[in-house]
């Protein structure tokens, strides 16, 4: 970051701070408690584990005499470091009665304290190595303020009524989705990562090249009306569509829809933070694993694109963006933004839905973990995942970038994740 003033990080701190607790005000200690599944962490174990990071992370070895708010937080709200030690298992978070929540909101409060006697102290020749460290907190806890949204949507939608957790979603005014149309790119040899230049993980990087054929992407998201015509074309009863694996998923696991989608008397309904609600056709479809996502794309005679296309086509997009994370505003896709008049380009390209590329997770040339145990952060889980673009609805606005990979297994569903198709020329 430019700014590396102890001031300047104090303010990024308490910012992202105070955003967190912002998600939380209209949920209660009992929805702040259940883990409706294993991917699902409960947001009160969120809550916690943000805290942890910066106690294990900057606290303990920037702050002189720093005293831990408890010697059991470091077993309960360990994630996945085992560079640090054991943990508690992550498939039983939702076990933890114990600390109670006012425990858990005493330890953010203690740990804040914490942080601002830090930053108001200038380090001298520390701050260069400091401020890295709190941008990466800051950005980790923009991530877990997306698993809240994700996760306690699960959790909700488990109910039998529906509960809302945030107030409906400001509505705008109808307007005619724009056709789909197709953006062609030459190919060549490019460069894709980070340059080094400004915030960034780990696995963005390095920059290098690699040579692309020429192809096209769909100018916006694929939308809830495109994928209703592939359920009704038979999407989920045609076997040759399918990954192996997905098929065998779909018959396991009985999907005949995506995640939140509900069949009623009137027709398709969907579940939203903001309460059940009739389907809107066009808006982005969600909530789709990378198996659906690619039998979609199949189905529709294209394919899903490879991160090394996405990257290069968003350095280049022009037309408008979609949503990002609005709590109390909105926290779900908005209907597809048609581009400025007599712009032509990429649409939701960032924000709305994280799209699903065709490339699975893995080191870039030259990579190398950071050194300890903050290198676990990604390099890791290298294996058995596949990239996601552009960030969501649930997504901080000034958390996503072209070169920012998420990563998630093919199976996963409970993400704010859609598709854009690519095709070859």
């Amino acid at each position: 970051m430019d700014d590396i003033r102890p001031a300047s990080l104090l303010t990024r701190y308490s910012n992202v701070r105070q955003q967190t607790q912002s998600l939380v005000v209209g949920l209660s200690e009992e929805d702040m408690l259940v883990q409706t599944m294993a991917d699902v962490s409960p947001t009160k174990w969120h809550l916690a584990h943000t805290t942890w990071f910066w106690e294990t992370f900057v606290l303990r070895q920037y702050l002189a005499r720093y005293q831990e708010f408890s010697p059991e937080f470091n077993y309960l709200f360990n994630s996945y470091y085992d560079g640090i030690g054991d943990r508690h298992a992550r498939a039983e978070r939702g076990f933890l009665s114990r600390p109670r929540l006012a425990d858990v909101m005493a330890y953010r409060d203690h740990v804040d304290d914490a942080m601002a006697r830090l930053l108001t102290v200038d380090h001298g020749d520390k701050n260069a190595r400091l401020a890295p460290l709190i941008e990466l907190g800051v950005a980790h806890e923009e991530q877990h303020q997306e698993l809240i949204l994700t996760d306690i949507k699960h959790v909700l939608s488990r109910h039998p009524f529906s509960p809302v957790a945030f107030p409906p979603a400001r509505r705008t005014e109808p307007a005619p989705i724009a056709e789909p149309g197709w953006v062609e790119f030459a190919g060549g040899t490019v460069d894709i990562g980070v340059d080094g230049v400004g915030f960034h993980f780990d696995n963005e990087g390095p920059r290098h090249q690699v040579i692309l054929v020429p192809f096209a992407l769909a100018d916006r998201l694929a939308t809830n009306r495109d994928y209703a015509d592939f359920i009704a074309d038979g999407g989920y009863a045609t076997p040759s569509l399918w990954l192996s694996d997905g098929w065998a998923r779909l018959q396991d696991e009985a999907w005949s829809a995506p995640l939140y989608w509900r069949q009623g008397d009137a027709g398709w309904q969907e579940f939203t933070l903001h309460g059940l609600h009739p389907l809107d056709l066009d808006a982005p479809v969600i909530h789709l694993s990378y198996y659906e996502a690619s039998a979609f794309a199949e189905w529709s005679g294209a394919r899903l694109p490879t991160e090394a296309e996405w990257e290069h086509a968003a350095q280049r997009a022009r037309g408008p963006d979609g949503r990002y994370a609005q709590p109390g505003v909105s926290a779900h896709p908005g209907i597809t933004p048609s581009n400025p008049s007599g712009v032509t380009g990429l649409r939701q390209m960032f924000g709305d839905a994280w799209e699903w590329t065709r490339s699975s997770y893995s080191a870039y040339p030259r990579f190398r973990p950071a050194a300890g145990a903050v290198g676990e952060y990604n390099g890791k889980f290298m294996s058995g995942q596949y990239v996601l673009r552009g960030g969501s609805c649930a997504t901080a606005p000034w958390h996503v970038r072209a070169t920012y990979r998420n990563f998630f297994p093919p199976a996963a569903r409970w993400q704010f994740s859609g598709v854009r198709l690519a095709r070859d020329i």
